[in-house]
């Protein structure tokens, strides 16, 4: 119905664990029938397990990106999450989407629990490739959004998904709506500096809090709804 489909609009993980119960309030762990569960898409696949995984204490963090396992020659706009490795002392990516049915009809050849890199591009990679004319920036988008706007809307919101901020795919405000002839050198510049923070080693998350807070180009404005 139109209604449950407004169900993929849910920013907040607790909002959609309270509209999960409404419908059904037995525990998490029961599985549920198709007409029980929660509309919704990778991203909050992704912000569901990084949830499920902080409160067992395990570091973790959705990524906004690109993945290359869809559609052949195609990056398309993707979520997942990312969580600390304590054995492996690194970060690694997992795709709580891909179940049964998804790795058999995609043909996945690996395992989601560790999505390899070149599989899952984070958005600020994908950039540094495109801006660096090792990647086709029209191969990386969704339907018929593609090209290097997208490619720079999902820097901003993975940036704001490391900030611990909880958006929806499409939410666009400030450099992300800006026109591509209306993108400045200082513009760049920020971009440049930003998609470079975001594949950083954990010492620069102060610097990718303090780069959020101070520059109004990339803060969601307090009252904002897509």
């Amino acid at each position: 119905s139109e209604e449950r489909k407004q169900e993929v609009s849910i920013r907040q993980v607790a909002q959609m664990l309270a509209h999960i119960r409404e419908m059904d309030d037995r525990p998490l762990t029961v599985a549920r029938p198709l007409e029980k569960r929660l509309v919704g898409n990778c991203r909050d696949f992704a912000a569901m397990l990084c949830a499920m995984l902080r409160h067992q204490g395990v570091p973790a963090r959705a990524r906004c990106g690109f993945g290359a396992y869809f559609e052949p020659g195609h990056y398309e706009d993707h979520w997942v999450c990312e969580y600390w490795n304590a054995d492996e002392e690194g970060w690694a990516l997992v795709d709580a989407q891909l179940d049964a049915l998804q790795r058999e009809t995609l043909k996945i050849p690996f395992d989601p629990y560790d999505v390899p890199r070149d599989q899952f591009l984070v958005a600020g990679k994908a950039w540094q490739l495109c801006r660096a004319g090792q990647a086709d920036p029209d191969r990386f988008g969704i339907f018929d959004m593609h090209g290097m706007w997208f490619v720079r809307g999902n820097v901003v919101r993975d940036l704001l998904a490391l900030n611990k901020i909880e958006l929806l795919p499409w939410d666009d405000w400030g450099l992300i709506v800006k026109q591509e002839e209306d993108i400045s050198a200082e513009d760049m510049a920020l971009l440049d500096h930003v998609a470079a923070l975001t594949l950083a080693d954990n010492e620069s998350f102060s610097e990718v809090r303090a780069i959020y807070e101070n520059d109004a180009r990339l803060r969601m404005p307090p009252d904002w709804q897509s």
